[in-house]
């Protein structure tokens, strides 16, 4: 079994951003901090002009938060900690000046919906079905929801946040606004997104930096924000409720 990992390849102008853990690329927090960093440091390189982000594998993009991780933690502080990840990756995903193209090739959950709604670009397969189950065990999308209810609106955030066991569908979320455009197949996808970023790397980049600012205005507080909300999943994830919960999810 291949070891987790998170790695960065620049060729030709282009960032790629591949992360992979075999709990269906489920993130731990030396992931998480491992995804903050490599995106920030493609924010900073000028040699890069465009990121794609992508996870390894077929059929999940990301099983969001490590449940082993979470039935470990015994303090607020270390739960706030953790959430916090999730917080800083979407922050730095919100700070990069360079555009961020997500590649989801198959079902993702909680934290990693979280992820493909703070990039600027998300292309799909029909795989690529979407839940949040985090009321189901106890806390709640506090951390990703502002991402999420910028991309797909309130109303359509709280429909998945309050059906928490119900995966909606790949279609639900284009026509929601979540995903661009829908492939039949990863390799239609990666061909599609190949398209797209070797035009953008084409483009001013002072431009795209410009635009980008713009697709972001009034997010500035979230920095302060989503180290809120995840000082909120860490208080939850220690009630009685959740760590009952958890215990269902506990692999060896």
């Amino acid at each position: 079994m291949e070891k987790p990992f998170v790695e960065q390849f620049v060729f030709e102008g282009v960032s790629t951003i591949t992360f992979y853990s075999p709990s269906h690329n489920a993130l731990p927090s030396d992931l998480l901090l491992k995804l903050e960093l490599e995106i920030n440091l493609a924010a900073k390189n000028d040699a890069v002009r465009v990121v794609i982000l992508q996870s390894q594998g077929d059929r999940t993009f990301c099983a969001g938060a490590s449940f082993n991780e979470l039935i470990a933690i015994e303090t607020a502080e270390a739960g706030q900690l953790f959430f916090s990840g999730f917080a800083k990756v979407i922050n730095a995903m919100r700070t990069c000046p360079k555009f961020i193209v997500c590649n989801v090739q198959g079902k993702t959950v909680g934290g990693g919906v979280g992820i493909a709604a703070a990039a600027d670009y998300c292309l799909a397969t029909k795989y690529a079905a979407i839940k949040l189950s985090e009321l189901s065990i106890g806390i709640g999308p506090f951390v990703i929801e502002p991402a999420v209810s910028r991309k797909i609106g309130v109303n359509s955030m709280s429909e998945m946040a309050i059906n928490a066991e119900q995966f909606y569908s790949a279609e639900w979320a284009k026509q929601k606004g979540l995903y661009v455009e829908l492939y039949p197949s990863k390799v239609e996808m990666q061909t599609a997104t190949a398209d797209l970023v070797n035009k953008l790397k084409t483009y001013n980049p002072e431009a795209m930096a410009a635009m980008k600012s713009i697709m972001w205005t009034n997010t500035a507080h979230w920095d302060e924000l989503l180290v809120e909300r995840a000082r909120i999943s860490g208080t939850l994830v220690l009630s009685t409720f959740t760590k009952t919960v958890l215990q269902k999810y506990k692999t060896a």
